[in-house]
């Protein structure tokens, strides 16, 4: 038997007042835009009637999965303390729970990479990611923003130099879905997952970094949502007009089209870097990583979608609180804000459901309703089930199967007993 002394109770929570339930439905009605945005980019064409960029993609490609990682950082903040992170024995609870909720993401990512169609799934990338997160939720708010500017900035240097000593000088993307077939190589498929996939996790550990330091902000006050806000709006600007700047001085896209590796199969290159690249850039030259592409978590890319994702946070947030007070139930008034974003906070309240769901019938709907049609119909449904799910008073299955997951984690880890923070029954926001 243990001689360590049973830990002291930790005084009970405050309840979260109606300004920060309103506030913390903004930041579910900005998961449920990020999830409705990467439905859009799954189902609708990049191409447009005229030839173009389809509008989808100009709105929505890099920027909808970035915010998505986004808050996935400020839920891991949200579930771990808040402003306050955890310490000691609730720290190794709060790590323990985060990574049984990795495993569950994983294991259901892989189920769901069996599913035939053209989606590069996310869910696996996110189990890694989320179990990366781990590693950092011990830290303050200021330390992990100083960390996150800096793995935004520095981390695709490091992608380029690995990827040319692990796969070559091409750098070579890989398009596979992670599948359970792909734990036979597991070399490759962590690979896979950090460096060379669509999602890589070793550049977009930067946006979990950038939510978990936004998670730790008071976002109870309105000066933390103007704050976002602002912030966002001008790296969403900046960047792009900086890399346009560092591209030209250094040749233009002709330097890339002359280091256009065959192998990347970028036959359009115009059309390319307007669109999506694979993750990733070409190692061929380093002019690739002044690029402000969907998805090709250059510096340039990576700070663009994190002021895109600053600012629709931001704005969700002061939306949430905005307007009259009004009372349309018995329930408590809320601002008019808050109601109008009832039908989006609602989507993304279950998002691991709902997107696991529009994987497996993503190809079904659009051979029925066609692309536009398909991405109406899995929109509709996602607010429908989760507006069903809230008056339940319920989480989605997977979401309450992460739940026992890492409540059990905690537990664990805490030496059998409930870790201090750790969620109670689900209340409706």
């Amino acid at each position: 038997m243990s001689s360590t002394p049973a830990p002291v109770p930790a005084a009970a929570p405050s309840p979260p007042s109606a300004t920060g339930r309103t506030r913390l439905l903004g930041v579910d009605a900005a998961r449920g835009l990020a999830l409705l945005g990467m439905m859009g980019t799954h189902l609708v064409s990049s191409t447009a009637d005229d030839g173009g960029v389809s509008w989808v993609y100009e709105v929505f490609s890099g920027r909808a999965s970035a915010l998505f990682a986004v808050l996935a950082g400020v839920g891991l903040a949200l579930a771990t303390g808040r402003t306050r992170p955890p310490r000691g024995r609730d720290l190794r609870a709060a790590r323990a729970g985060v990574l049984a909720r990795a495993g569950v993401i994983a294991a259901v990512g892989l189920a769901v990479g069996l599913a035939p169609g053209n989606i590069y799934v996310i869910l696996v990338y996110y189990g890694l990611l989320f179990a990366v997160g781990s590693l950092f939720v011990g830290l303050g708010a200021r330390t992990l923003a100083v960390l996150a500017a800096t793995w935004l900035v520095l981390s695709p240097v490091a992608s380029h130099l690995l990827r040319q000593l692990l796969v070559g000088p091409p750098g070579a993307p890989s398009y596979d879905v992670p599948s359970p077939a792909s734990l036979l190589d597991p070399v490759g498929l962590l690979t896979g997952l950090a460096l060379t996939g669509v999602y890589p996790v070793l550049t977009w550990t930067g946006y979990l970094l950038l939510g978990l330091a936004v998670g730790r902000m008071p976002l109870d006050r309105a000066r933390t949502a103007v704050g976002l806000l602002v912030t966002g709006v001008v790296l969403a600007v900046a960047a792009p007009l900086a890399s346009a700047a560092a591209l030209g001085a250094a040749g233009g896209t002709r330097v890339l089209a002359e280091s256009v590796p065959a192998s990347w199969g970028l036959t359009d290159l115009d059309r390319a870097l307007a669109v999506f690249l694979p993750g990733s850039t070409p190692t061929t030259s380093w002019a690739w990583l002044l690029v402000d592409t969907p998805h090709s978590a250059t510096p340039f890319d990576l700070l663009a979608t994190s002021g895109s994702a600053l600012a629709a946070l931001g704005l969700a947030l002061l939306v949430a609180s905005a307007g009259p007070v009004v009372r349309l139930t018995a329930g408590e008034p809320r601002p008019l804000g808050t109601l109008l974003l009832v039908p989006l906070a609602a989507a993304g309240s279950a998002t691991l459901t709902l997107y696991t769901l529009h994987v497996l019938t993503a190809g079904t709907t659009s051979a029925v309703a066609g692309q536009e049609g398909a991405w109406v119909l899995h929109a509709a449904a996602a607010v429908v089930i989760g507006l069903a799910l809230r008056e339940a008073g319920s989480r989605g299955p997977l979401e309450h199967l992460a739940f026992r997951a890492s409540a059990a984690a905690r537990r664990w880890a805490a030496g059998g007993s409930a870790a201090p923070g750790t969620p109670g029954p689900r209340v409706r926001r």
